[in-house]
């Protein structure tokens, strides 16, 4: 796959007509997902201004610090064949900028990520032109992945799955979260990330904390254990999987929890398919875990979308009445947590199609009981 299947020139085309739209004059995108959804350019969030200015009427341009413009060139943005310009260290870069927006511009969309000092140097170079939220715009973009993300998503799912499938390797009894997670870390990147965004292994009672953080309790004989990892691939994209472990016998309790949890799970991933709203998707499975006596322990929503970023739209929420559609990938992670005892959570990544849900993660979902 070239930076070109991913980061087509196209998008910034597209861009400028949402913008417009929207009823903006110009999109300001800083270092993060939508500098690098736009332009494939990973830059470092930096002090210095590296911003892409996107005139609705004009030519965009990306200015950046003198100093990383070779970084720039040398990144996809390099071939889209749009202006890179540096900046000299005396020189205002923010003022740059508003002398390039076309004159009168009244409204500018600026990246829902920029640093707070940037916005208010915006804001004062700019001081008769409103703001505006630029993720407004590009989120209806970046909802519905390509062809190319959703491969680069796929490869993201297999590299996070064939961590879990090595999780005996690590995770027993006498060994601390810490000690497992650090392994975990470093499998990530072994099996085909560049960055670990995150490990969280919960053990015996920190199982029903869905975000606990790794710590130094012992895990013991007979813990259920979850196990919530994932990382970003050198494509930009990300993986996050929950899978649920048991050192040792799991009791007879904690069985149908987790059998009650496999079948809203199992349920939500079938029902995925072009027209379903989001909220129904929460629905299906929040009523089985409810009809099971478990409601008031299924405490957050379905999922979230993913792609450039862990968390970003669509999210799978009682509340949303988003229809789904093809192309968009999200997570299917519904939990029981029984607090201060146990608990448990099983995700996956799935891509709306034409005619159903793909999912991303193809390692059993079944219940792992570790010697």
């Amino acid at each position: 796959m070239t930076p070109t299947d991913l980061y087509p020139a196209d998008r910034l085309e597209r861009a400028r007509e949402a913008a417009a739209d929207a009823g903006l004059g110009a999109l300001l995108i800083s270092p993060g997902a939508d500098l690098r959804y736009l332009t494939g350019y990973h830059a470092l969030p930096l002090e210095r201004l590296t911003c892409l200015v996107l005139p609705v009427e004009g030519e965009p341009f990306l200015l950046v610090p003198e100093l990383e413009r070779p970084a720039a060139l040398a990144s996809p943005a390099g071939n889209l064949g749009i202006e890179i310009t540096g900046w000299a260290e005396t020189e205002d870069p923010y003022a740059l900028v508003a002398a390039r927006l076309p004159a009168g511009t009244a409204r500018v969309g600026v990246d829902n990520h920029m640093w707070a000092e940037k916005v208010v140097a915006f804001r004062t170079v700019l001081p008769d032109t409103d703001q505006a939220l630029a993720g407004e715009v590009l989120g209806g973009l970046r909802i519905r992945k390509t062809g190319a993300e959703a491969e680069a998503l796929r490869r993201a799912g297999a590299a996070i799955d064939r961590v879990h499938a090595r999780m005996g390797e690590w995770l027993r009894a006498g060994r601390t979260e810490r000690e497992v997670g650090r392994d975990i870390a470093e499998a990530i990147v072994t099996e085909g990330h560049v960055r670990v965004d995150f490990v969280i292994v919960g053990s015996g009672p920190h199982s029903a904390s869905p975000h606990h953080e790794l710590s130094d309790r012992v895990i013991l004989p007979g813990d259920p254990v979850v196990v919530d990892i994932g990382g970003t691939t050198e494509d930009g994209y990300c993986s996050d999987s929950t899978r649920d472990y048991v050192v040792g016998e799991p009791s007879a309790e904690y069985r149908r929890l987790y059998e009650v949890l496999l079948t809203a799970q199992r349920a939500q991933t079938d029902a995925v398919r072009p027209g379903i709203t989001a909220e129904r998707l929460d629905a299906i499975g929040r009523d089985v875990i409810a009809d099971a006596g478990f409601g008031p322990h299924f405490i957050h929503r379905t999922g979230h979308g993913i792609g450039l970023e862990t968390h970003e739209e669509p999210y799978i929420v009682a509340g949303s009445a988003l229809p789904l559609e093809p192309g968009m990938a999200f997570s299917v992670e519904p939990g029981i947590y029984l607090p201060d005892r146990f608990g448990a959570r099983i995700e996956d990544i799935v891509i709306c199609t034409d005619d159903g849900g793909e999912r991303l993660n193809r390692i059993s979902r079944e219940l792992v009981v570790l010697p």
